[in-house]
């Protein structure tokens, strides 16, 4: 990923931190078929240090799993908020005109030897963690031991398990640090008027 020092984040607790809320990212893989990729919930753990590892889990009839070539790291891929910047928020384009649009973003992205488990037990407590994760905070929380036993080992028959170790971990932030203050504060402005605070709460977020 082409990280520009301006935007670059790269403490580990953070990214970890940012991947967890997220939850969300794609999987991808080369396989003696080409590249490959899935759309799937994972896990973010810290260890084994320093970068720690993703948990995920594949449908048994993806065949991603089956071709993956073991010998070059897969990808994962976590896109956070995003939005796009009008040049009309800037203080510059009443002062010269010389502005131009541009999107504002947080990327992560997480590479490394990725690990299939055809394992029912460690897909179930996969599922158990992910679940509780996903849950935790509701009023009456499902948990994987409300469905009947034969009918969770039925479903884990579908599905294959995989670890991602971490060797590689890179954060972008775009959040218009390249721009002057007056800038910054006039795409905080311009950003919370379209309900996005969102953004704009990390446009306004000291980094480092």
């Amino acid at each position: 990923m082409y990280v520009p020092s301006d935007f670059n984040e790269g403490r580990v607790p953070v990214l970890h931190a940012a991947i967890r809320e997220i939850a969300f990212g794609a999987l991808v893989t080369l396989g003696a078929d080409g590249l490959r990729a899935s759309h799937i919930p994972m896990l973010i753990e810290p260890e084994p240090l320093p970068l720690g590892k993703l948990w995920g889990h594949l449908a048994r009839a993806n065949p991603q799993w089956q071709t993956l070539r073991h010998d070059v790291p897969a990808l994962a891929i976590f896109i956070g908020p995003h939005a796009y910047i009008s040049p009309s928020w800037y203080a510059t384009k009443q002062a010269t005109g010389k502005v131009v649009p541009t999107w504002n973003y947080v990327a992560i992205h997480a590479s490394g030897a990725l690990r299939i488990i055809d394992d029912a037990a460690h897909a179930r407590a996969h599922l158990a963690r992910l679940t509780a994760m996903h849950e935790a905070g509701r009023a009456a929380p499902w948990a994987i031991d409300d469905a009947p036993d034969a009918f969770i080992a039925g479903m884990l028959k579908g599905i294959v398990s995989f670890e991602l170790t971490i060797d590689r971990l890179e954060g972008k932030w775009k959040m218009s640090q390249n721009r002057p203050a007056e800038d910054r504060a006039g795409v905080v402005s311009g950003l919370s008027a379209e309900g996005r605070d969102d953004i704009a709460a990390l446009v306004s977020e000291p980094r480092g």
